[in-house]
C-alpha cells in the first residue's frame, strides 16, 4: 500500500527501516524486517548508507515485497546518473515497490570506498523530478514511455537546521518537484519541531518526524558535534549518562518523544542504526 494512502485515511502513519549486509548473507536483515510485520506499515530499505558499499536497496525491497512487507525504496544520486536512476525506478514499479524516498546521498569520503568517484548527476530535487516526469509518461530526454509507473514520492528536511530558511526553500522546491510526503532527519526536541511545523504548514504535505535511536551518551555528544541540523538537549544526554540500563532509557526516551510530538505531525520513521530489535518496544511504549 502507498503511503499516500495511510496519510490520506488519517492514521497516524509508522515505519522503521533495515540496513542492507555488506555481503549476501540476508538472514539476520530478514528476521529484523520480520521483528516490524503487523507493527509497522512499512519499511525503508537504505541505499549504500554512509557510503559503504553493501547489498542494493532495490534487491532488498524486491525480497520484502515478495515476504509480504511493505518497503520504502531509498534511491540517493551519488552512484548513478540520470539514466540509471530512472532505470532504476522503472525496475522498482515493475518489481511492484511502490514507495520511494528520493535522496541525495553522503559524500563517498564519508565511506568504506574514498576514491570512488561521485556522480551526482542529479540532486534530489531533480530526482524528484525524473520520477515525476516518468509518471507523466516520459522521461528527462522527454522521450516517451510503452507504460508509465506510479509511485508514492517522499524527500527529507532537517527542522533542526540553523538557519531553517533554506530547508523550508528546500522543501517548496521537492514538493514542486513531485514530494508526496517527508520524512525528518533525527529530533529530539519538540518545541524546535512545533515552531518548524508551524513555519511549513502552508505546504499540506504529510511530515513524519524522525526519530533515532539513542545508544549512549557518547553517541548524543557526537552526533551533536558532527551531524548538522541535529542537536540532542543536555537533559537527555544526562539521562543516557545517568541510566543503569542504556537500552531500556533509549526505549523510553525515544517512546516519549513520540508521544510528546505525534500530534504535531502525521506519522514517525525511526532509524535504529543496529538495533532493529529494539524497535517493537519503542512502538510498545509510546502506544502505538
Amino acid at each position: 500500500m502507498e503511503l499516500l494512502e495511510i496519510f490520506e485515511s488519517g492514521k497516524f502513519a509508522v515505519t522503521s527501516e533495515v540496513g542492507p549486509p555488506k555481503g549476501v548473507d540476508i538472514e539476520a536483515m530478514l528476521d529484523d524486517a520480520e521483528l516490524l510485520r503487523g507493527k509497522v506499515d512499512a519499511i525503508n530499505v537504505t541505499d549504500q548508507q554512509s557510503s559503504v558499499m553493501r547489498l542494493g536497496s532495490l534487491a532488498v525491497c524486491h525480497l520484502l515485497k515478495k515476504r509480504g512487507l511493505e518497503p520504502v525504496f531509498q534511491i540517493t544520486c551519488r552512484d548513478r546518473n540520470r539514466i540509471a536512476l530512472q532505470s532504476d525506478l522503472l525496475s522498482a514499479c515493475v518489481l511492484g515497490i511502490e514507495n520511494v524516498l528520493c535522496l541525495t546521498g553522503d559524500y563517498v569520503s564519508l565511506g568504506d570506498h574514498p576514491g570512488a568517484k561521485p556522480v551526482f548527476d542529479l540532486d534530489s530535487v531533480s530526482l524528484l523530478h525524473a520520477a515525476s516526469e516518468l509518471r507523466q509518461g516520459r522521461d528527462l530526454a522527454g522521450q516517451k514511455l510503452k507504460g508509465s509507473p506510479d509511485f508514492c514520492l517522499g524527500a527529507v528536511v532537517t527542522p533542526g537546521a540553523n538557519p531553517l530558511g533554506p530547508q523550508i526553500m528546500k522543501m517548496e522546491k521537492k514538493v514542486k518537484a513531485g514530494a508526496q510526503f517527508f520524512q525528518t532527519q533525527a529530533v529530539y526536541d519538540p518545541k524546535r519541531f512545533e515552531d518548524f511545523m508551524n513555519q511549513v504548514r502552508h505546504l499540506n504535505v504529510p511530515v513524519m518526524v524522525g526519530i533515532v535511536l539513542l545508544k549512549s551518551a557518547g553517541m548524543a555528544r557526537f552526533m551533536n558535534k558532527n551531524v548538522a541540523g541535529v542537536h540532542v538537549p543536555e537533559s537527555l544526554i544526562d539521562e543516557m549518562d545517568e541510566a543503569e540500563d542504556r537500552v531500556q532509557k533509549s526505549i523510553e526516551i525515544a517512546a516519549r518523544l513520540i508521544r510528546e510530538m505525534k500530534d504535531l505531525c502525521q506519522g514517525v520513521h525511526i532509524m535504529p542504526i543496529g538495533w532493529e530489535k529494539r524497535v517493537p518496544a519503542v512502538l510498545e511504549a509510546a502506544g502505538l
